[in-house]
């Protein structure tokens, strides 16, 4: 989540102990192991039965494309990369353009208002495209994306990309119409913001080493705040979704705040709706659901939309379905229950022209932060990570009923295989204890609540239990955390790395927990786990601190220095040589003032001790942490995929505040020129074409 939009307000009220609490006993027990817990190979979860990543049952490390590797020749599958960054940690910039190592070079590409499909106009320095523009063009406020190779050397492919949410003050030549009250009075406009947002579907191709938006490709198109979309999984066809615009409870219309994505080892793109809450308003009695994930309850909506409603300009309650006040006397007389359409893992077939979007609500409703499958083995069922990124929220995994099968990595019908692997499973909350395990509570009517019972007491289905995931959650008795966000796993070790990115909140009133230990924690840090033989035991250990150079010996736990600190990581991706690639979305002004947001590399399976137990970034190896990119001023870095051939990388820049200047995206902006900021894609490269980072 951008924190140009976060919401600082706590919505968990439960009373489980926070990660704090838990890490500072951890770490306590931590000091007494040298080198800590030794993720991979550790012998003191034995009798736990957890089967560490470098043990000799490993399976066969993913690859990009989520199929596995051929099964090698030698003995043993590699536990550890053998990649080497091959470049100078850079120092922090804080201008108006983006800063890579010597020998790279960094090119604008798709921003914001590009047109990719027939039917708009080129996009007008001073604002003034219009709804139909924008819906023909990228959206705005870049976030997390994917490249789909469409040949063998990925010089040519489809980027799927996030449209977080929006700056009015760009999107239009004169910022937004709304009043002193959030009551807007320009239909297009608001047309325009809802399109604005959502997800990307756009070709590109490799000429002459320069990128290029192939236009009007019949791939390309844009998924919308207004598309249709179906419903799949538990609450498919429920009383909870149906609404006017679907008496039966099978579609909803739209997609919103796309921050964090994934993708599937059978080539479809998952876009996550985060921090959607804020665009649906309640002005009468609120249900428990809508409590715990914070709808709107007074004055206006976040842009104030469902102002316009009423409008002779209004087609099919376009702006009326986000006001979800209850006014007749049935759902079929309001839109009650719009907001429920909401909240999900939206997988996309990037292949297919013209398909449909699909809601996976198997896989919980809340502010999605990511989704990550895990390590893939024939005859075992996928695993998906999502995050929820609020303060004190959760850490969740979906476990599918249906075994992986190595086939279904080709098969053409790629949505079908989303409802078979997607639509039916098991649903996960993380808690996590001081001795270093963890426990996976399982989200069903049979799953044990924190005060002896059933979710059963509380749920008449699992539709309901989906429906407020939180509420669940915190009946079970999960660990809150310092606002989770975006998971990766390693292809080598298997183990999972999440972001928490920070917590300012924490204070001697809420408490610490042994995963998130520190009071005031406004530089975050990286959390990583080995699942165990059975679904619901993993082991756990912190894998970095984020700190500024010069923190104290309580603050700067992992030794950093100027070339590698960093605060509030946020996006997080291994490559499939075993780079962990982290990026920042700064909420701390001693790194702020030093250098805008960034991105560091990290290969994490190589940093063992003499027993081959994976190591914590500490004092004697934090050199192994590298300053990559840093991004132009006001800027989030975020969103991250690379070619299949390694020789270009993709991020997103979220809000610059005064770039692009030009397609070269290191070209400073010229003092005293003021642009309107455009979010866009860089696409990184090495001048001599080789392989990026090594």
């Amino acid at each position: 989540m951008s924190k140009e939009i976060f919401n600082p307000k706590r919505f968990n009220k439960s009373d489980n102990p926070d990660f704090d609490q838990v890490l500072e006993a951890h770490l306590s027990r931590r000091k007494m192991i040298k080198g800590g817990l030794g993720l991979g190979a550790m012998t003191m979860f034995g009798a736990f039965g957890l089967a560490g990543c470098n043990s000799s049952n490993s399976s066969t490390p993913i690859v990009d494309s989520g199929t596995p590797t051929p099964t090698p020749t030698t003995p043993s599958v590699p536990t550890a990369s053998s990649a080497r960054l091959g470049f100078n940690s850079i120092p922090g910039s804080k201008i108006d353009a983006v800063s890579v190592p010597e020998g790279y070079t960094a090119q604008v590409l798709a921003p914001w208002g590009q047109p990719i499909m027939s039917g708009g106009s080129e996009w007008k320095r001073d604002g003034s495209n219009n709804a139909t523009d924008q819906a023909n063009a990228m959206g705005m406020h870049h976030d997390g994306l994917h490249f789909f190779p469409l040949n063998d050397d990925g010089s040519d492919g489809l980027l799927c990309v996030n449209h977080e949410y929006i700056d009015q003050n760009a999107l239009h030549p004169n910022g937004s119409d709304k009043d002193a009250d959030g009551i807007r009075s320009s239909v297009d406009q608001v047309r325009k913001e809802i399109n604005a947002h959502g997800v990307a579907v756009v070709r590109i191709q490799l000429i002459a080493n320069e990128w290029k938006v192939v236009d009007n490709d019949p791939l390309n198109r844009r998924y919308t705040g207004a598309t249709t979309m179906n419903i799949s999984g538990p609450l498919a066809n429920s009383d909870k979704l149906k609404t006017p615009f679907s008496p039966d409870g099978s579609q909803a219309r739209g997609t919103l705040n796309n921050c964090g994505n994934g993708y599937t080892p059978w080539g479809t793109y998952l876009t996550c709706e985060e921090n959607w809450p804020g665009y649906f308003i309640n002005k009468g009695t609120t249900t428990a659901e809508q409590d715990r994930i914070g709808i709107e309850t007074s004055s206006t909506t976040r842009y104030g939309w469902e102002t316009v409603a009423g409008s002779p300009e209004e087609r099919v309650d376009e702006f009326a379905r986000f006001d979800v006040t209850p006014t007749g006397n049935s759902a079929m007389d309001d839109y009650r229950n719009e907001a429920n359409g909401h909240g999900y893992i939206v997988e996309v077939d990037p292949y297919t022209a013209n398909s449909r979007a699909v809601k996976r609500t198997a896989l919980g409703r809340f502010r999605h932060e990511g989704c990550t499958f895990g390590k893939l083995t024939e005859g075992k069922p996928i695993t998906f990570y999502s995050g929820h990124d609020s303060r004190f929220e959760y850490m969740y995994k979906f476990v599918s009923d249906a075994l992986w099968d190595p086939a279904d990595a080709d098969a053409k019908n790629r949505m079908a295989m989303g409802d078979k692997y997607m639509d039916a499973g098991t649903l996960y909350v993380a808690k996590f204890d001081a001795d270093g395990v963890g426990t996976w509570l399982p989200l069903t009517m049979t799953g044990s609540t924190k005060n002896g019972g059933t979710l059963a007491d509380h749920f008449t289905s699992l539709a309901e239990i989906i429906l407020n995931t939180a509420g669940a959650a915190d009946l079970v008795g999960a660990t809150p955390m310092d606002r989770p966000e975006w998971c990766a796993v390693d292809p080598f070790t298997g183990s999972v790395y999440l972001t928490l990115t920070n917590n300012t909140r924490r204070n001697a009133a809420t408490g610490t927990n042994p995963a998130n230990p520190r009071l005031n924690n406004k530089f975050g840090h990286i959390i990583r786990w080995d699942e165990g033989e059975t679904h619901t035991t993993f082991s756990w250990d912190i894998f970095v601190f984020g700190s500024d150079a010069a923190g104290d010996a309580a603050t700067n736990l992992s030794g950093l220095n100027e070339f590698n600190q960093f605060a509030s990581p946020d996006g997080l991706a291994f490559d499939k040589r075993g780079i962990m690639w982290i990026q920042t979305d700064n909420g701390a002004d001693e790194v702020q003032n030093y250098t805008n947001d960034q991105m560091l590399a990290v290969v994490p399976s190589m940093l063992t001790d003499t027993d081959g137990k994976q190591q914590t970034i500490d004092d004697a190896n934090q050199g192994e942490l590298r300053r990559f990119f840093v991004g132009p001023n006001g800027c989030e870095v975020t969103g991250f995929t690379i070619t299949p051939d390694y020789t270009t990388m993709f991020v997103s820049i979220q809000h610059p505040g005064n770039w692009p200047y030009s397609d070269n995206a290191a070209q400073e902006t010229p003092n005293g020129m003021t642009l309107r900021p455009r979010a866009s894609l860089v696409a990184i490269r090495k001048a001599d074409g080789g392989a990026l980072g090594v």
